[in-house]
């Protein structure tokens, strides 16, 4: 399996440059007011051929969500920081994605992401490691304080979008997911850092959802739950949708979570297969590797390869369980059993690993197909706690 050329995405014709300049405005003003819309409007109504750069240079810029547009790039220059606003009355509310049927946390619609796009097609999100920061602090405290009416917006969400390509920067502080690429394909996420507290809720990396041919490497996490987590749709509404994500390739990828390093699920309902994460670099982390899912989750998981990991201080080394996630409501079909075969797991090395793994199947729906090839995993330095292969 391998990503896709990443050469082909490029070849768009910039053909103007559009540059927030703070030369006319005072300089506290200009700091922390883009007229983000404004440029997006020109860039939706220039009507010419080929594609528009918008740059931003250093400085820091507070702004609400935004859309992007087809045949687009974002460039953010080293050091310029991007903020979202967090006054929560600027988040306007979207529809639940129809794979999910409501919002993830809460039912209705959910707040739009603070980057959005909807059925777009060649677009760059990139720079000079510059900063989008989501400012998802007052986010998390509603999410503690259990104030929140809607599902929190996640940094990025790109939907039915193709020919993608998200690199060079850096996300932090996300109010719930940070990219996630949902009915997308062609999607190529690279040299990119993405930054969350450890105890921030749901704070997840790179999700892909229902999407085809992603590619993601060369890039560090460190947030509050999951890595990487390849999803598909949630229980009746996924398996509705009939949407898999398939094709994806994670390598290169270091990181630390309480959480997982890299993941699949639990919301699998359209199906995940295709999948290859090699050479990876865990450090506290709550699970290595998992595998999730459910019963009431349909879909089937299959052709999953995740070699050359290695992995420091963790809780659990492999997980493939299938009692894990909620459901969106009392509806879901409980005679939906996932389906989850055709696994190799091999050369994985874990140091200070409390247990090395756990596979826990379900009764009417055996897990089969699974190999697991050349582990280790020590207890504390120099000892031992388990290694070999196996075979189920």
């Amino acid at each position: 399996m391998h990503c896709f050329d990443y050469s082909i995405l490029l070849c768009i014709g910039v053909i103007l440059l559009l540059s927030i300049n703070c030369a006319n405005a005072e300089l506290e003003t200009c700091s922390w007011i883009v007229p983000m819309r404004a440029a997006i409007y020109r860039i939706e109504h220039l009507r010419r051929r080929g594609g528009t750069l918008l740059y931003i240079p250093p400085g820091e810029y507070l702004t609400g969500p935004f859309n992007l547009t087809s045949h687009m790039s974002l460039y953010l220059a080293r050091g310029a920081v991007i903020k979202a606003t967090m006054d929560t009355e600027q988040w306007p509310l979207v529809a639940p994605l129809p794979s999910y049927g409501r919002g993830r946390e809460r039912p209705g619609g959910r707040y739009m992401s603070f980057i959005h796009g909807d059925g777009l097609h060649d677009v760059i999100i990139t720079g000079e490691n510059g900063t989008i920061d989501g400012q998802g602090g007052v986010w998390w405290n509603m999410w503690r304080q259990r104030t929140l009416k809607f599902t929190r917006p996640n940094l990025i969400e790109l939907m039915n979008s193709r020919g993608v390509i998200i690199s060079n920067l850096i996300f932090k502080n996300s109010p719930f997911w940070n990219i996630h690429p949902v009915y997308c394909s062609n999607v190529v996420i690279r040299y990119v850092t993405i930054l969350a507290p450890a105890d921030s809720p749901n704070t997840d990396g790179i999700d892909p959802d229902s999407s085809s041919h992603v590619c993601i490497e060369d890039s560090y996490i460190s947030t509050g739950d999951d890595l990487i987590a390849v999803k598909s749709g949630w229980d009746e509404y996924g398996i509705a949708y009939g949407r898999p994500s398939h094709g994806i390739t994670i390598r290169r990828v270091t990181g630390s979570s309480p959480f997982a390093g890299i993941a699949v699920g639990s919301e699998t309902s359209g199906g995940v297969e295709d999948v290859l994460a090699e050479h990876i670099n865990l450090f506290n982390i709550g699970v290595g590797i998992h595998l999730k899912t459910n019963i009431g989750r349909g879909g089937v998981i299959r052709n999953i390869t995740v070699s050359d990991v290695y992995m420091e201080d963790a809780r659990k080394g492999i997980k493939i369980s299938g009692d894990v996630g909620d459901h969106p409501d009392e509806y879901y079909n409980r005679n939906a059993l996932p389906v989850l075969k055709d696994v190799v797991i091999k050369n994985i090395w874990g140091e200070r690993v409390q247990q090395p793994g756990l596979i826990q199947g379900l009764k009417n729906a055996p897990f089969t197909g699974i190999c697991l090839s050349t582990f280790i995993f020590v207890v504390r330095e120099g000892r031992e706690i388990c290694h070999g292969s196996a075979l189920m």
